[in-house]
Parts: structure tokens; sequence; C-alpha cells
């Protein structure tokens, strides 16, 4: 969009919103989107960045369980927020060493990467 002065007008950027189901994929994204990482479990670590200055992380993230749940059982998200702020590879990156109350995870399960190509 352009307006009368011949300046160009961007539309903001999307956030782009990975779970669980991103693990091990790689995502595109646009200098400047917000990146959002949300994983179903308070097993999880807080989500970090491989590397800020290319995906720079916005407050300080955290879990938080939700709603009632039996003890043990990790009901909650472990959340961070990132913003793309040049062109590069990152990582986004967290790990777990239980799966369940007492029940430690199965090779594979304990890992969260997600590579973020930022253009």
């Amino acid at each position: 969009m352009t307006s009368g002065t011949g300046t160009a007008t961007m539309p903001p950027q999307q956030p782009v919103t990975l779970d669980e189901h991103a693990a091990g994929k790689v995502v595109r994204v646009h200098v400047g989107a917000p990146v959002l990482v949300r994983l179903h479990s308070t097993y999880w670590s807080t989500p970090a960045s491989s590397d800020p200055q290319i995906l720079d992380p916005v407050g300080k993230g955290g879990s938080t369980p939700t709603g009632t749940c039996e003890p043990g059982a990790g009901c909650g998200v472990a959340a961070a927020d990132f913003t793309a702020r040049r062109t590069g590879t990152a990582h986004i990156l967290a790990h777990r060493n239980s799966c369940g109350e007492a029940m430690p995870c199965r090779p594979g399960q304990g890992s969260y990467t997600v590579t973020l190509e930022i253009g």
C-alpha cells in the first residue's frame, strides 16, 4: 500500500505460532515477524533462541499450569515469544527429562528443535 506522499505502508507482520507439530521442521519467516512458541506440557523447558541477535526473545517466557490437573500430569504450557530481528538462521530449542509423572522420555521425545530461516 502507498500513501499520497509516495512512501510505502506495510501491514504489520502476522505472528507465526509454533507448537509440538513444528518439531524438526524448517520454518521461513520475514524480518520483523513475531514468533510465538507454545509447547503443551509444563515438563518442557522454556523455549530458547540459538542466536538472540537473529531471533530475539521478548520477555522471559516460562511455564504456566492450566486448569485442574492430576498431580504430575504436566498440564499447562511452556511458552516463549520472539521477534525475527535480521536475516539468517536460528533454532528454537527446548528439552524435557520427564514425559509424565516418574516417566522418563523415550528417545526422540526429550528435545524440541525448529529451524527458522529469516529473510
